[in-house]
């Protein structure tokens, strides 16, 4: 008599493949968001230096935008010109200090979860 697999044997392997697909996701998940967050922190420090260094030498008076430092040459297109979750970095300029903004994970500018990099964020984790 042949031996073969049952169907039973399939389905138990194919339960317990799901589970562990299931307990890897539970633990990478968070640390995908966390490098999300760090890789968003990240960019918007590079484009406020970028900003910064544009108004110091080249700016004309008025604040730049992440367009206009693609367009004059000073950040590359195919570098982090979006956030990690498709959204653009804000520029904002007073005086002479620079602050990038990023609306964060959940897309609404002006909550919690903002990215900040400059004198918002400065003043954010003082207060």
């Amino acid at each position: 008599m042949e031996r073969g697999v049952t169907l039973v044997e399939v389905l138990i392997v194919v339960a317990i493949m799901a589970l562990i697909a299931g307990g890897v996701s539970f633990l990478v998940l968070p640390r995908y968001r966390e490098a999300q967050i760090k890789t968003a922190k990240t960019s918007a420090r590079n484009i406020r230096q970028v900003a910064t260094q544009y108004l110091a030498l080249k700016s004309t008076g008025g604040c730049p935008t992440v367009d206009t430092l693609i367009t004059e040459k000073e950040l590359d297109a195919a570098g982090d010109t979006k956030d990690p979750w498709g959204g653009k970095y804000t520029i904002s300029c007073e005086d002479d200090d620079v602050t990038v903004s990023s609306p964060g994970p959940d897309k609404k500018d002006g909550t919690a979860d903002d990215i900040v990099a400059g004198t918002k964020s400065a003043a954010a984790s003082e207060g």
